[in-house]
Formats: structure tokens, C-alpha cells, sequence
């Protein structure tokens, strides 16, 4: 598509990109704040475009999402509507970011004042100037007690630079010169915030308001252009779903005016074209959308009355259609297999979603709006292989199905391997760890363990030690656990793909076995209190377990089959502790991630609304032992 030089002066269209923690969110609601979005007296609500109950539990972001503000303030002469999209910090949901970066026109980048550029702050960044999308600068939390702000403005830069010179071999027509001229502003989003003088170390900005913050996206975001000759152009790049319209698109508009009841052609991303009507057209202003009757180039809008359509489509004029490209999207680096719960205990719980049929159509329903997942079959028919990004983005997805009431057998993560010249590759990671110096030891030889190869190691004289790795994709897989505990829970730990490589070699994820349940019943104290002695329970007393059912963590390196449902022998015999056991260790509750974390490879996850267990794949004893045998001599 070649834009013309016509350009809309009273819009700006900008996302908000970062790494994990760094302020997007609280940035864009003191954003909203300060335009008047809540009004005199309306309930400001902390992160509020964190709208899901995943995203407030986890206080992570993971779904881009947009918002518009009205700013009228003393930049500028009359009222210019700013769309900004909010997008996720974390590698994961990277699609999401992609997404975000093809409807805006510039970026507002914010970088932590102490932790400085981290893995998703790269891949980000490298997105926007591949898109030749002008960058603005936010060295964020200037506040913070451990604030370097200097040091950070100098990496910050340094992986522009490093960026720029990479892109120029890569992308052509890229100017390099442009990174030189990035404006920075330096902002305490948490206070509302900002100014584009540099504060002490510590301190909060000097100006009282977001003000430098609006008068710089004016100054460097370039206003949208638009092709003149008034044919309609619009891209989707994102799905919404309403209880009243149905599904809801949201586009950019490109060129010419979308209105109410328009007849259209709908370009599929295949390149088939039919003939469609927009039913409702929506438009955002601040947390709301309400009903519009036009809308034109350099929109964000949205529209219902096309139930099939799906990302990447485009929406053009019947007379003159025009296609746009669709959105590439890097390839998924982690799969598992996802299936109905094939357990003893299957159904349960009330109205719980059981059968393949219902699984396999919300598994369809989460491919039309998440672009950076696939779904595969296998060998059985009622379980599907599911790639996404990463072993949270998987996660997130089971987490969801849960709470909607399905229960499932979710397999233990295993990466996407390719053949490159006859010869197998895996996926690399590039990974960033920021921990205490006494712990420096221990997460080396962690990484090590897990087939990492150390780049840089920088300390910066407070106390903490900054090492980069590059380290199979395989070997994060249950890493985050053990890297907590090795750390005593104060290492940050962050990575980003670097492509792929030849296969590393085998790597050892647990050095301990599994308590694995004999036979079904109920779980009595009496047998466990003789049993802790021999490693850690997963169960609680009184709950049912069946055969094969990981109940604990061995001490060993090897499986262990024990009988967690023995009852103690009555007698006539009074003893004064027969009756007590204050001397049980409490069970560890596995959340859904660490579940999978733990799981072996002969191990997978049972997941329900109420209950997450972990059991072996092979249930019955003498079946899994005879499995063991076989594999054993085809691998001698």
C-alpha cells in the first residue's frame, strides 16, 4: 500500500511497550487520569486497562489493548484524540506486541530506572525500528531508592545503536540516523509524573504533571497518513466479542470513510473476497466504546456484523478492492498436548466440560484471536498439540479453559524442533539474570546444568550481579522453580528467543523422583506420617487418589509406589499420641505452572475447575513398568 502525504492533524495513534513491570499500565492510567477520563468524581481504579481476572491476579498484561484520550492542554490549539495501545511485557505474549505495533504510528518505550534494558525491551524495540516506527524514550521509576539513571539513558542507548546498525544490513531503506535523534523523557508514572529534564538519582521529575509527556507524542509522533483518493482501507488487528453485536473487529483505518451499514468487501487473509455489511461501528472514548456513525482514516474503531471474520483480514471498497498484508508473527518455540481428562476421577465435579468435542471447539474459538498459536492433531483423536511462544503463554491458556469449566490432561512442555540441512534445531533463548552476589555460584551452575552458555556478566557495584545466557529453550522448562529456590527468591530471571540452533545435547530436569500412588482410595494422616520420611506430599488428608497419582516428591532420584491410603489397625490398646499428629508436615500446594514445572516426561498434569494433580501417563503399575523395560533395551 503507498500512503499519499495527506496526513490527519488531529490524531496520534501510540503504543506503550515495555519489558515485564516497568510501568506500562500505571503510565497509561495516570495518562487517562490526567485527561479527564475518570471524571471530578469518578473511582480511579489502579491499572484499570488490566481488565481480566488473570491479569490482576498475575499483575502482568496479556492482551494488548487500546484506549483513547482527549488532550486538549496547552500543546496544542485545538482537542487531538491520542489512541494508545496497551501492550504485554512479557516474551510470551509477543504476538500480542505485533499486533499492537500494526495499528500505531509510534512508539513510547519505557525503560526501568534501575533494572535498565531487559530481553523484552530489545525485542520490542527491534520490532518498532524494523517497522522504521519513531521511538520516544521513558526512563520510568526515576523515584526508585536504587534509581541509576544515567547508566540506564547510556544502555538504553547502546541497544539502539546496536539495534540500528543490525537493521541496516537487514531492512531496506533503513535510516540509521534516525535512532540519534530519539527525545527522552524521564517520569515517575506511579506519581503522574514527567519532564524532559534529567532528575537526581531517586527523585521524582520536577514538572507536576504528564504534560512533556503529551507534548513530546505531539511533536514526534507523526500524525496517520492516508491514501486521498478516498478508497476504504482497513486492517484487522484485533478481536473482541460482545454479548448483544457478537464478534467485534477491531481495525486501522488507512484510507477512505467506514460508515454504519456500509456494504464492504471482506478480504480473507487467503485472498478470497465476499461481500459483508457492518451492522454497528464503534469507536473508543477513554474506557468505552459507543456507537458512531463514520469514521474515518487514522481511526481505531470497531465493527460487528461479520460473525467469520479473524485477524488479519481486511475490510475494503466493493468497487475497488485493495488487500493489505497480513501479520507475521514469529514462530512458537514451546508445544504441549492438550486433551479431555482421561483419569478415574473424570466428571466428577457439576457441570464440567468433559467431552473432545467441546474441548477441540474452545481450543478452535482461542485460534481465531490469539494469532501467535497453533493447534496440531495427534495420534489420538480427543487430544490436540497446541505451539504457542512460551510455557506461560500455554499456561495462561489451560488456566483459562479451567475456569470456564473444562477439565483436561495437559501433557508436560516439550520444544518445537526443526531439521535445518539434514541436522535437528531447537530453540535458543536468550536469557538475562539479575541476582544478589552471594548467589552468584549457585545460578551458574544451574544454568550450566541446564545447558547454558554464559555471555556478559556485569556487576555494578550494588550488590547484584547481571549475567546473560544463551541457553536451549528446553532447558527453562521447569527452570523458574528451581532458580527461585536457588536464590532464595530475590533473582530476576528474563528471555527472549534468539533463533535456533543445533540440538544441545540431553539435559536433566529433576535430580528427584516421584511418590507415586498404588492403589485408589483415601488419603489417611496415619500413612502419610510414616511415609514423610521419604520426601514431600502434594495431597491432603482425607482426599481421594487413584492409581497413579503423583502424591508427592521423592528425596530420591527414583519413582517410588506407595500405599497413601493404609489405615491404622484397631485395637483395644489406649496409647496418649494415638490420636495425634501435630507431627505431619503440611502438603505443598502445586499451583497450575509449577504442576507443570514439576511433571517428568512419563508425567502429565490432570487439570479441573476445583483440583490440579499430577499422575503418570501409564496409570496401572505393571503397564508403566513394562513400558520402562522396553524402553530401556530399544535405547541400549
Amino acid at each position: 500500500m503507498t500512503l499519499h502525504s495527506s496526513r490527519r492533524s488531529d490524531r496520534r495513534n501510540v503504543a506503550i511497550v515495555a519489558h515485564v513491570d516497568h510501568g506500562k499500565t500505571t503510565l497509561v492510567n495516570a495518562m487517562l487520569t490526567q485527561a479527564g477520563v475518570f471524571g471530578d468524581h469518578g473511582d480511579v481504579v489502579d491499572r484499570v486497562m488490566d481488565s481480566g481476572d488473570l491479569e490482576k491476579e498475575k499483575g502482568i498484561t496479556i492482551l494488548a489493548k487500546n484506549t483513547s484520550i482527549s488532550y486538549s492542554g496547552p500543546s496544542t490549539d485545538e482537542p487531538i484524540i491520542i489512541n494508545v495501545i496497551d501492550t504485554p511485557g512479557h516474551a510470551d505474549f509477543g504476538g500480542e506486541v505485533e499486533r499492537g505495533l500494526s495499528m500505531v504510528d509510534g512508539v513510547v518505550l519505557l525503560v526501568d530506572s534501575s533494572e535498565g534494558p531487559l530481553p523484552q525491551t530489545r525485542f520490542v524495540l527491534r520490532k518498532a525500528l524494523a517497522a522504521q516506527k519513531p521511538v520516544i524514550l521513558v526512563v520510568n521509576k526515576t523515584d526508585r531508592a536504587d534509581a541509576r539513571i544515567e547508566h540506564v539513558l547510556d544502555e538504553a542507548q547502546d541497544l539502539l545503536l546496536g539495534l540500528a546498525s543490525d537493521l541496516a544490513e537487514e531492512v531496506e531503506d533503513f535510516d540509521a540516523d534516525v535512532v540519534l535523534d530519539v527525545p527522552v523523557v524521564y517520569a515517575a508514572a506511579k506519581a503522574g509524573r514527567a519532564s524532559l529534564d534529567r532528575p537526581a538519582d531517586g527523585s521524582a521529575p520536577d514538572n507536576e504533571d504528564l504534560e512533556p509527556l503529551f507534548s513530546t507524542i505531539l511533536e514526534h509522533i507523526p500524525a496517520p497518513a492516508y491514501n486521498d483518493d478516498g478508497v476504504l482501507q482497513a486492517h484487522v488487528t484485533n478481536l473482541d466479542a460482545s454479548p448483544f453485536l457478537g464478534r467485534l473487529a477491531l481495525l486501522r483505518i488507512y484510507g477512505g470513510t467506514l460508515h454504519k451499514g456500509q456494504q464492504v468487501a471482506w478480504v480473507h487473509s487467503d485472498g478470497e473476497i465476499a461481500t459483508a455489511k457492518v451492522s454497528e461501528l464503534l469507536e473508543t472514548k477513554g474506557l468505552e466504546r459507543v456507537p458512531a456513525t463514520h469514521a474515518s482514516a487514522g481511526d481505531i474503531v470497531a465493527i460487528a456484523g461479520i460473525p467469520e471474520i479473524s485477524i488479519g483480514d481486511t475490510i475494503t471498497d466493493l468497487d475497488d478492492p485493495r488487500p493489505m498484508p497480513g501479520i507475521t508473527i514469529d514462530d512458537p518455540a514451546i508445544s504441549m498436548t492438550i486433551g479431555i481428562n482421561t483419569s478415574p476421577l473424570a466428571g466428577r465435579e457439576k457441570n464440567t466440560k468433559v467431552t473432545a468435542r467441546q474441548v477441540k471447539d474452545r481450543l478452535d474459538q482461542e485460534l481465531v484471536g490469539n494469532v501467535s498459536l497453533q493447534v496440531l492433531p495427534t495420534e489420538r483423536p480427543d487430544s490436540w498439540e497446541v505451539q504457542g511462544r512460551g510455557e506461560l503463554a500455554l499456561a495462561i491458556l489451560v488456566e483459562q479453559m479451567r475456569r470456564e469449566g473444562f477439565e483436561l490432561t495437559v501433557g508436560k512442555p516439550q520444544v518445537v524442533t526443526r531439521m535445518v540441512d539434514g541436522k535437528m534445531h531447537e530453540p535458543i533463548e536468550h536469557m538475562t539474570i539479575d541476582v544478589p552476589e552471594e548467589h552468584l555460584g549457585a545460578v551458574t551452575q544451574l544454568m550450566a546444568s541446564r545447558r547454558g552458555t554464559m555471555e556478559t556478566m556485569a556487576n555494578h557495584g550494588t550488590g547484584w550481579v547481571r549475567m546473560e545466557f544463551k541457553v536451549p529453550a528446553r532447558g527453562l522448562i521447569g527452570f523458574r522453580t528451581r532458580f527461585l529456590t536457588e536464590t532464595r527468591g530475590t533473582g530476576i530471571a528474563n528471555s527472549l528467543s534468539a533463533g535456533t540452533a543445533p540440538w544441545a545435547g540431553s539435559i536433566e530436569f529433576r535430580t528427584s523422583g516421584s511418590l507415586v500412588a498404588d492403589r485408589a482410595g483415601v488419603v489417611t494422616p496415619f500413612a502419610m506420617i510414616n511415609l514423610q520420611e521419604r520426601g514431600a506430599f502434594f495431597v491432603q488428608p482425607t482426599s481421594e487418589v487413584y492409581e497413579g497419582q503423583i502424591v508427592g516428591e521423592n528425596s530420591r532420584a527414583d519413582d517410588m509406589d506407595v500405599n497413601i491410603t493404609k489405615e491404622k489397625k484397631l485395637t483395644n490398646m489406649r496409647a496418649a499420641s494415638s490420636d495425634t499428629f501435630e507431627n505431619l508436615v503440611p502438603p505443598r500446594t502445586l499451583t497450575l505452572e509449577e504442576s507443570l514445572e514439576f511433571a517428568n516426561q512419563d508425567e502429565c498434569v490432570e487439570v479441573t475447575p476445583g483440583t490440579v494433580r499430577i499422575r503418570k501417563v501409564i496409570l496401572d503399575q505393571k503397564e508403566r513398568q513394562k513400558s520402562q523395560s522396553r524402553s530401556r533395551k530399544n535405547n541400549s
